[in-house]
This record gives structure tokens, C-alpha cells and sequence, in this order.
């Protein structure tokens, strides 16, 4: 039997905000966006082609609005891999994505770390071939 992580639950503070920052500044696809009724929407996103998903996941109480931006606890948690660093790197910085470091070459590839809109920080990684 194969298995595979279908998409993971990312705890957002409004679901059109994530979209926005997903879709036009990362240049993900909306894959799903449905009303589950009382305010409740399940929206996935992800890169063109990608087997993982991202759940954008709007926060509904004090508890998951404290993890908002902070659910990895300040570590790099999301790692975004691409074919072209320097194309996506350059329309991210484009778009308004907050880089927090410049692009460094490491044994493993081109890297650089960015925020999300909340401030859960991603690795852009061109991996070395």
C-alpha cells in the first residue's frame, strides 16, 4: 500500500488573507475552497503539481489564535522546493514576501528563509542536483 500526507492544517486568521498571500504571492493553486456552513470554509492550496496541500484552517477560539504565526515555535517548518530559485525568489520579493535572510548556497542547495502572512517561517529551497 502507498501512502502519502494528502495536506496538513495551517491555523490562519482569515481564509480570504491566506488565499490572497498563497495564491498571489506564492503562487499556489486554490485547489478547494468550500462553505461548510457557519462561517467554516475548507480551503486547500498548494503548489502547481504538488501531492501535499495546505488546509488553511481559520481560527475559531482564543487557543488556536494564540498558535497563529507561531506554530512551529520560530523554527523554519515549511519547506518549499523549487527548479528555479532565482525566478521565485525574485517574484516573491516582487509580491511583498518578507525574506529574512539573503540567498545563501549550502551543500544541500540555494536557500533562503521567508515568512508567511502570520510569521511561520519557510525555507525557498533550490535543492543542489
Amino acid at each position: 500500500m502507498q501512502k502519502h500526507i494528502a495536506c496538513f492544517a495551517l491555523v490562519v486568521a482569515d481564509y480570504d488573507d491566506a488565499i490572497d498571500f498563497y495564491v498571489r504571492k506564492l503562487g499556489f493553486e486554490l485547489l478547494e475552497d468550500t462553505d461548510m456552513g457557519d462561517g467554516k470554509r475548507w480551503v486547500r492550496v498548494a503548489p502547481r503539481g504538488a501531492q501535499t496541500a495546505i488546509l488553511l484552517a481559520r481560527a475559531v477560539d482564543d487557543e488556536q489564535r494564540a498558535a497563529i504565526g507561531h506554530q512551529t515555535g520560530g523554527r523554519v517548518g515549511f519547506f518549499l522546493h523549487t527548479d528555479d530559485f532565482a525566478r521565485d525568489h525574485a517574484s516573491m520579493l516582487a509580491h511583498g514576501v518578507r525574506f529574512l535572510e539573503e540567498p545563501r548556497h549550502e551543500a544541500y542547495g540555494i536557500v533562503a528563509v521567508f515568512e508567511d502572512l502570520h510569521g511561520n517561517r519557510w525555507d525557498l529551497l533550490e535543492p543542489a542536483a
